[in-house]
Formats: structure tokens, sequence, C-alpha cells
């Protein structure tokens, strides 16, 4: 049967918890085994599609249409495994799920509890939809001794029973803080976070340490003595400079010989020659380009992870560091100013009308002194947006998400549309997230175009997560401007690729490309946007 490895954080939050889970799982793929990954969190929201990025980041998409937490693209760019929908789940889908079935009458009549009923929903979550992997590993969102992740906890802690013992596994992820005026790392606080867990009926076997230095033999051994667990199992986690250092830090420090040792596991040594690569590249890049990212919450980075790491991949096929500039989409009237002297520039998603001004002045500076652009989802309709206000010369052109009583609504919310053999549907009105195009979706691309060139295919699909499309009403009038729409969904109602013919590189998409770049595979978009900019960086410094 599967083996389950469970990971908790203590102490503060923000540890790297999905860092280790990713990273754990690519060397255990490495050694030949086939992994799962999975996040339950503690909030309540049904997911965090509702939630603002500057509450809890970016909103990361899966193929089956699901919004989930950021750590789940970690857990794809690690393994090149697709998420799905029974891989993510959070307190509010729980009580939601328990809540149905005891107005439904599952329950027969009984008295509906925390334990056992939804408990029991959180084990049922854990171990269904479970095929042939060879480890699940589930992490716990939140901090141990948080109120929230209470249910969780004992839900982990039943299934050490249910499960029997030895396959299951609990990693407990902490940390170690230096105190400079004493000098040394300190380990009280792990150790109260580990009696927390005994609390609750956990014994952590291993103690995944964070420590911004080496972790010194005597403290190893002293949280072993402490903390109950052998001292070889107390792993250091140290600062890294780039993420993608993780399986190589951790295998070298014994986390998976550990994992191996305690399931009674023979394994091959795993082949990690393609995270070395990644790294040399990562480390030796043999030049550097500057990319704008014009956005409304670049305060909080996290909001723009996927982007962040795609950029990182694209670099490494290019042999190249991105250097990534970050541009306050509000401040409008200094927008060309910030972006002179960059090699190409992006405007990511977004919800809303704020901004938009800054991205607008964005895009115009990108089109007419022929920068790369690169528009992605609310960025490819404000370059459609743009091209007719500032071409076309209809000035009062809008989205019905910014104006909803538009006399020229460019972009609208599309009332439905088909999904395969299923007719979806629009309401204004409606749950937020029922709303939205959510997930992979086929899309055709023109065969003379950029981007099935890029692509190299003439049907791709790609992860989608938003309200409002293109009128196809105004397609004929946009493109005598030059600006193609050369990629459609495949009934031929709902624009997804536009791109400048007379530009060296112009392109937008409805879809979000970065949820399917890796770093052992990055995504051909990101690729050729980066190459485009490497190019006229280059045009610029031979005509210095």
């Amino acid at each position: 049967m599967s083996k389950f490895i469970f990971v908790t954080g203590g102490v503060v939050s923000s540890l790297g918890k999905g860092l280790a889970a990713s990273a754990l799982a690519a060397i255990l793929q490495a050694r030949g085994f086939k992994v799962r990954l999975r996040k339950l969190d503690p909030y309540l929201n049904v997911d965090p599609g509702t939630m603002s990025p500057y509450q809890h980041g970016e909103v990361f998409v899966t193929d089956d249409g699901a919004e989930a937490d950021l750590d789940l693209g970690h857990y794809e760019r690690f393994t090149g495994v697709s998420a799905k929908k029974t891989d993510s789940v959070t307190t509010g889908k729980i009580y939601a799920s328990v809540l149905t079935k005891e107005r439904r009458g599952d329950y027969l009549g009984a008295t509906v509890q925390v334990v056992p009923h939804i408990i029991d929903e959180i084990k049922a979550f854990i171990t269904n939809d479970i095929t042939d992997e060879d480890f699940v590993i589930c992490e716990i969102g939140g901090t141990v001794g948080d109120i929230e992740s209470l249910p969780f906890l004992e839900a982990i802690r039943q299934l050490g029973n249910d499960l029997n013992r030895d396959n299951v596994l609990y990693i407990h992820v902490t940390l170690l803080p230096y105190i400079a005026a004493a000098g040394e790392i300190k380990t009280k606080p792990t150790q109260h976070s580990v009696k927390e867990l005994l609390s609750v009926g956990i014994q952590p076997d291993i103690l995944l340490c964070r420590a911004d230095r080496p972790i010194p033999e005597e403290a190893r051994r002293k949280l072993g003595l402490f903390c109950n667990v052998k001292a070889e199992r107390v792993i250091e986690a140290s600062d890294l400079s780039s993420i993608y250092e993780a399986p190589l830090v951790y295998h070298e420090h014994g986390l998976d010989k550990e994992v191996c040792k305690y399931f009674k596991i023979d394994a091959p040594a795993p082949d990690l020659s393609t995270w070395q690569e990644i790294v040399r590249r990562i480390h030796s890049p043999e030049g550097m380009v500057t990319i704008a990212i014009v956005g409304k919450y670049v305060q909080l980075l996290d909001a723009y992870k996927s982007i962040i790491q795609a950029f990182c991949h694209a670099g490494i096929a290019n042999n190249v560091k991105v250097n990534l500039k970050w541009i306050d989409a509000e401040q409008a009237d200094i927008i060309q100013e910030q972006l002179r002297g960059v090699q190409g520039i992006l405007v990511p998603g977004g919800f809303g009308g704020r901004g938009v001004n800054g991205k607008l002045a964005a895009i115009k500076f990108a089109r007419e002194n022929s920068i790369p652009y690169f528009g992605i989802c609310f960025g490819m309709q404000l370059a459609v947006l743009e091209t007719v206000r500032n071409v076309l010369g209809i000035k009062e052109a809008n989205s019905t998400e910014l104006d909803p009583t538009t006399k020229e609504p460019v972009i609208g919310l599309m009332s439905e549309w088909m999904d395969g053999d299923t007719l979806q549907k629009r309401q204004v009105n409606g749950d937020l997230g029922g709303t939205m195009r959510l997930g992979a979706y086929d899309c055709k691309l023109l065969p003379d175009s950029k981007v099935a060139r890029v692509y190299g295919a003439p049907l791709i699909s790609e992860r989608h997560r938003h309200r409002y499309e293109v009128n196809t009403a105004y397609l004929k009038q946009i493109e005598t401007t030059g600006l193609r729409f050369v990629g459609m969904s495949p009934e031929g109602d709902l624009p997804e690729v536009v791109e400048h013919a007379d530009h060296p590189w112009f392109i937008g998409v409805q879809f979000h490309p970065e949820f399917k770049s890796r770093p052992f595979s990055p995504h051909p978009l990101f690729v050729s946007f980066v190459q485009a900019a490497l190019e006229r960086f280059l045009e610029k410094d031979n005509n210095k």
C-alpha cells in the first residue's frame, strides 16, 4: 500500500513546508518512486479563489479547475505531476461537505460533531483517489498550536493507527533561531513545538530544522534527546540561494535516506543529475536581461509566484539571468520613465480597475517602441483595449468589468460557452468562483502565427482563470490594425491569443501559461519571450 508522509510546521509560519514536501518528493522520484502531494489548509474559505493576493498570495489553478494554494505550484514544479482537485482541501470545504450530507440525512439522525464526522471527512480526503502511488506526502497548513489546525492534526494522528504506524511518517519543520547576543542557535522553540505536537498524540519521526547557519552537532544531539528523535533524523534545512538547490541539499543531509530507513525500503541511490544541471545554470548564467512586470500587487511578490518561477525556468533555458523589475501599475504618471532601459514588459492577470491606466500606458510604450510585450489574461484584454482606443481611435472602448454601462464593450462577460459536451453559464451576480472559466481548455492556433511556431503545435491546452472575454463582434475591426487573433477556442467563439504582426514580439494570451512551467520543462512562451528580450538587449548593445 501507499506510504503516507505528513508534514507539519512549528514555531513560526512561512518556514517552507511546501518546499520541503516538494523537494522530498523530487528526491523520492529520483530514486524511482511514484509520488503524490496534497495540501490541507485550515482556513474557512472553501478555496483561496475569493481571497486577496495580499492575504494569501497567488491562487494556483489545476487542469481540472481547482483554485488552490500556491504550494500546489511548488508540488508541480518539483515533480512534474499535475495536481488535481482532490489534492487540495480547506476547513471550509470539509465543513461544507459534512453539512451537505447532514442536510441530506446521510448521518441517519446522528448528532453531527467534529469527532467523528469532521475528522472522518478529513481522513477520507487524505486517503481517497489514491492509485498506485508509492508515497503520498500531505502538507498541513498553518502552525502547530493554532486552534484552526487541530482537526487536521487529530485526523493524521488517527491515520497513524488506521493505516498502521509502519506506513505513516511524521515530519515536523521547525525554526532554530540564532541569538547573536548569546552567540548560539537555540533549540527551545523547537522543543516547545514538539511538545505541542505530543499533546495531540503525534510523535514526530523526523525534524527538519530551518536555520541560517550550520547546526552544531551538540544542538542536534540535544534536540534528539529532548524531542525523542534519533539524532541522525534531526535534518538541517539551511537557507538556500535558489529553491532548486533543495533536492540536492536535503539529499546531502540525508533526508531521503532516513525516510527510506524508516519505511525499511531498500532503494537505489537517486539520480539527481537533472537538478545538478538546473542549479549549475542558475549559478552560471552567460548574460542577463531585465523584464518589467507592471502589476498592482507588487508589494507582495507571492502574488506572482508562478510568473517569477516561469521566468527563472526561461532563464535556465536561455542560459541567462532574468532580472525582474517590479513596477506599481498605480503610478501611471511615471510608468514610461520607469520602463526605459528594460528589454521586455509583462502585464500579468488581475481583477478590478485599480492600476489599469498604468498598465495601458506600459502596453502603449511597448507597442510604440518595439519592446517585447507579454500580456497574460487581463494583460491580453488590456492589450486589445489599448489598440482599440489608440489605433482604431474608439476612445470609449472599455471592459464591462471596468464600466458596466460602456457603449463600446470590447471586453465583456460571456454568458455561456461549451466545455466539451457541457454548457457552462455565467451570471453577473453568481458566486464568484462559479462565474469564471477555470482549468484547462483547448486552443486552436493559426499555422502561420508566431505563437504556433513557439509551441510547435496547432492545438494546445492551457489553464484559465478569468470571467471576461474579448467581444467577438469587434474582431474584424480590430484585425485591421495588425493585431491578429491567432488563437481561438475549438468552437471559434472565444479569443485566446493575440499578436501584433508588425512587432518583434507582442503576444497576449487569455490563459495562464506560468502554471505549467517547470525548471526541467520551461514553458515555450516564456522561453521565447526571454529570447526576444535577449535579442533586443544584444541589438541595443551593438548599436551603442
